[in-house]
């Protein structure tokens, strides 16, 4: 069955999708503003960052402790995560309490008081937490791939946490400024999956935020991309760890690209279906030099990342990174089989019903797909999209992509050239 969600317009310029289900007694309510990392003012990445963490720690008319007073007893977690071009509040609540959580979660999103006490604390957390990241060889594989990715201070190469230096030296006055620029009617989209029908969603909805009144923020202008020819590798070593991670990429394409649907399919088949693709099976079944190993599209506004991933013994990094580059030469040079992209199409459309089996899936994905423009029945076109795809159109995506000519090759852990 499509979902079929109804749209609305609210008289402020914010959008409401919402679906009705009557599975179980509950609402999943998710509010996306395009405030993500890559709205951060020049010179303060991670600014965006730590407005999520002391968002909900009071708002004008509410405590901190009132508000987890207000979740707690009604079960409920509340989960404010950041990406790119989002700032999302997602949470899940029995269909009784949709009306006042809504509320809410309104009132933190409009109306953050941002207590200094709590900014404070919440400083120590990020920093607490960028301190465990600097020990990663995870994370430090994967932030070094993207600033080699996109340089010169470009929004996907930036650490979304910031620097312990720039959290430090965060103001209060500028987490409201920010709030106050990017926050705005025009640039939210809420969504409510669940046990409401919509004209009471949109009822709700338009008591909620009818009272806020702001102009649409500027549009936040990516700079072009430095695309930088050539071979990269960088080394990070981090002598006392026992497994070095490998992070090799490259810049691909914008998600609404036509071939999309073709790349998403080839990657699928190269590091993705069953237990990851070719990768997995050379690297990790057959040759048994792989924890992990994977390739993930994640294509976006601007031009995205194709990024291999793999935690191997320091003894395998050359031999791993040896069969990556093989791998991609044999995709390049000799195609993907029409078993291959039959298997990996099949896979994806059997696994859309899954995807959406639960209101907080759905939700996730209606954002998405409004985020991103894809047309409210993107999910009964999805199927046909990728039932398209020639096998030309995928081998056509794997030589557009792949070339280990231009890779960027980050290696963290146990190891030096």
């Amino acid at each position: 069955m499509p979902l079929n969600p109804v749209r609305t317009t609210l008289a402020n310029g914010a959008v409401l999708l919402a679906k009705q289900t009557s599975t179980t007694p509950a609402v999943a309510i998710n509010l996306a503003v395009r405030a993500g990392s890559a709205s951060d003012p020049p010179g303060q990445p991670g600014l965006t960052w730590l407005l999520s963490r002391v968002l909900d720690r009071g708002t004008v008319t509410r405590t901190g402790a009132d508000i987890a007073e207000e979740l707690d007893s009604r079960g409920i977690t509340l989960t404010i995560a950041v990406t790119r071009h989002l700032l999302s509040l997602v949470c899940s609540c029995l269909a009784d309490d949709f009306e006042p959580v809504l509320g809410l979660l309104g009132d933190i999103l409009m109306a953050p008081s941002l207590p200094d006490d709590e900014i404070t604390t919440r400083k120590r957390e990020v920093i607490t937490s960028i301190r465990q990241d600097d020990d990663s060889p995870v994370v430090r594989a994967s932030e070094t791939l993207m600033a080699l990715l996109y340089p010169h201070g470009h929004p996907y190469g930036r650490r979304t946490k910031g620097s312990i230096e720039i959290v430090e030296a965060l103001t209060r006055d500028e987490l409201l400024r920010q709030h106050e620029v990017r926050f705005a009617p025009s640039e939210m989209t809420a969504v409510v999956v669940g046990d409401v029908d919509a004209s009471r969603a949109r009822d709700v909805a338009a008591r909620v935020f009818d009272g806020w009144r702001k102009p649409a923020p500027s549009p936040l202008a990516l700079p072009p991309l430095s695309i930088v020819n050539g071979r990269r590798r960088v080394v990070v070593p981090m002598m006392n760890k026992a497994q070095a991670d490998i992070a090799y990429g490259f810049v691909t394409i914008r998600r609404r690209d036509p071939d999309y649907y073709a790349c998403w399919l080839m990657n699928n088949v190269f590091g993705q279906y069953s237990i990851g693709g070719r990768l997995g099976d050379s690297i990790r079944e057959r040759q048994g030099m792989a924890y992990y190993v994977s390739s993930a599209l994640d294509a976006n506004v601007a031009e995205g990342p194709l990024a291999i991933r793999a935690g191997v013994s320091p003894a395998n990094v050359d031999r791993a990174v040896a069969s990556i580059e093989q791998e991609i030469t044999g995709i390049v040079t000799e195609g993907i089989a029409q078993k291959e992209l039959d298997e990996s199409r099949r896979f994806l459309i059997g696994s859309i019903p899954r995807a959406l089996e639960t209101n907080a899936a759905i939700a996730n994905f209606l954002q998405i797909g409004e985020f991103f423009g894809l047309g409210l029945d993107y999910d009964a076109r999805l199927p046909d999209l990728l039932g398209a795809v020639t096998l030309d159109q995928a081998n056509a995506a794997a030589r557009r992509l792949l070339d280990v000519n231009r890779a960027s090759i980050v290696i963290a852990g146990p190891y030096a050239d």
